[in-house]
This record gives C-alpha cells, sequence and structure tokens, in this order.
C-alpha cells in the first residue's frame, strides 16, 4: 500500500452515557434499532449534511450499545417499558477515522444540544456522560504489558457474528469471536499495526469457558425492509449474551498480545454485526495473577 493512502493514527473513541426517564413508556424488545434511528433523527436536527451521509452510507464503525438498564413489562405486543425515574446507559463508540465526523456530530447532537434522547414514546434526559480516547498503538501496548493473562468478556447485547453466509454462531467460540475482532482491527488500524493472527492459533492457544448461569440466545429486529410486494418485513439477526473467560494454553507472547488486544479493542468496536444497531456491545476485565 502507497503512503497516499495509509490509514492515519486516530484515536478510538467512546462515549458513556447515564439517561434517566421522565415517565414509563413502551420500547422494542430490540430497542437497538429503536435508539439508532433515534440517534439519526437527533443528529438530523444539527447537522443534515452529516445525518443524509449516515442514511445513503450506513455507519460502517460507530458502535451503539443501546439501552441498558432495568426494564418493566408492556401491554404493547413486542415490547417492554423504560420505568419511570430509573436510570439507563448507553455507550457509543468509534474505530474508523473516516467515521469521526459522524460520531463527533451525535454526540453533540445528544449531549451538547438536546441534552435528550427522544425515541417514539417518550424522552430520556442525559445526566452525565463520560468519554474515553485511545489509539489502537496504546491498546496494542497495554496488552503487551500483561502476562499470562485471562480475558472476561461479559457479552451485554446480542452478539451476532455470521460465520457463513446467513449462519449465524449461537455461542461465543473463540474462533468467530476474535476472527470478527480481528477483522475489524485490520479494517481500521494503521497498516504497520494490522495483526497477522490465523484461525488456527487461535484455535489451538485459546480456551473459551462460558458462564453457563450467564448465557442465552436472542432473536433481534435490526432493520426493516419491503418484499417483492413491497409490504414491510423485519429483518432479524440472531446471536448470545452471556458472561465468558478466554484463557490461553502454550500460546506464544506474540498471540496472546494480539488476542488480549483484540479484547481490548472490542468495547470500542463492538463484536459482530449490526453493532450500530445495539448488538454486540462488550465489556472486558483482564486479570495476569
Amino acid at each position: 500500500m502507497s503512503s497516499q493512502h495509509a490509514r492515519p493514527q486516530t484515536a478510538l473513541r467512546r462515549v458513556d452515557l447515564t439517561l434517566r426517564a421522565e415517565s414509563t413508556f413502551p420500547v422494542p424488545y430490540s430497542d437497538g434499532y429503536s435508539v439508532y434511528g433515534a440517534l439519526l433523527d437527533a443528529l438530523d436536527s444539527v447537522d443534515a449534511d452529516v445525518s443524509q451521509r449516515v442514511h445513503d452510507a450506513p455507519l460502517g464503525s460507530v458502535h451503539s450499545s443501546g439501552l441498558l438498564g432495568p426494564f418493566g413489562n408492556s401491554n404493547r405486543p413486542y415490547h417492554k417499558s423504560v420505568r419511570n425515574g430509573e436510570q439507563y446507559r448507553l455507550s457509543l463508540g468509534i474505530v474508523d477515522p473516516s467515521d469521526v465526523e459522524i460520531f463527533q456530530a451525535l454526540v453533540n447532537a445528544v449531549v451538547l444540544e438536546g441534552n435528550s434522547l427522544e425515541l417514539s414514546h417518550g424522552l430520556l434526559h442525559v445526566e452525565t456522560f463520560e468519554s474515553e480516547n485511545e489509539t489502537h498503538e496504546e491498546i496494542l501496548g497495554r496488552a503487551s504489558r500483561v502476562d499470562d493473562p485471562t480475558l472476561e468478556m461479559r457479552f451485554q447485547t446480542p452478539t451476532c457474528i455470521e460465520e457463513a453466509g446467513d449462519v449465524t454462531t449461537m455461542f461465543p467460540h473463540r474462533i468467530p469471536v476474535f476472527t470478527s475482532l480481528l477483522g475489524k482491527w485490520n479494517r481500521t488500524a494503521p497498516e504497520e499495526l494490522e495483526l497477522d493472527l490465523s484461525q488456527e492459533e487461535i484455535a489451538g492457544n485459546v480456551l473459551e469457558k462460558p458462564d453457563p448461569d450467564r448465557y442465552d440466545t436472542h432473536s433481534v429486529l435490526v432493520s426493516r425492509g419491503e418484499t417483492d410486494d413491497r409490504e414491510t418485513r423485519s429483518i432479524m439477526k440472531q446471536g448470545f449474551t452471556g458472561l465468558c473467560e478466554y484463557e490461553f494454553k502454550d500460546a506464544s507472547e506474540a498471540v496472546e498480545n494480539a488476542v488480549t488486544t483484540l479484547a481490548l479493542f472490542g468495547k470500542y468496536s463492538g463484536v459482530g454485526s449490526a453493532v450500530a444497531r445495539g448488538c454486540g456491545d462488550v465489556e472486558v476485565t483482564i486479570s495476569d495473577d
């Protein structure tokens, strides 16, 4: 690759918001899709040009967790309820330099301009927000400073990883999880920081240990389309949530560093597909005792 096409060294960004509901109102079970729509509406109100770019070319690397928090039942079919007075969390992440302008406009729209997120049936007010920036190089450095780590990954929202065509994995197996993260890393990192990690190395040196009491499978709405008869149809994806530990066996330092790097990267990028629509949100804890 020539230098004029090399990807720049740009910081990864993540913003964590806490929001509070001032009324009880319904949201879809798959609230990530409705939050995605609300973010686009907020963006359109402050920067129509950027909003149009998003509609024309759907977000490539922006990650939204959807709403995380306590929900109640709803009389509305296929809905749950946001509860009056309860607090909800929403994280937004960015990993691709080409989407930085979009990400900044989203943050400005929700945090600085409106200080709220308006959903179809109610409003959530922003109470706090925290931002975090880190480069690909800094993540690599953090990973290299831990020895024989255990990676605890908490898949908080349905994680939908397509392995072959429309076949989706329903289990936090090491190969699809870290292959998905590897693809996102190598598409966004500067060329000199791309990782050379094979599926054979992942399969032969990493062990997954999911917690059976915190594992579940899901079918989630990620979009809507039209049938040949111009009727609206729901586009669904399948995925899993849960807690899983990944440990190393007879791994070289290079493999340990690469896999640890990808785990750390996941909190910015999300894991799998439809991450802009609330899928694949993950929290990572690393221990090296």
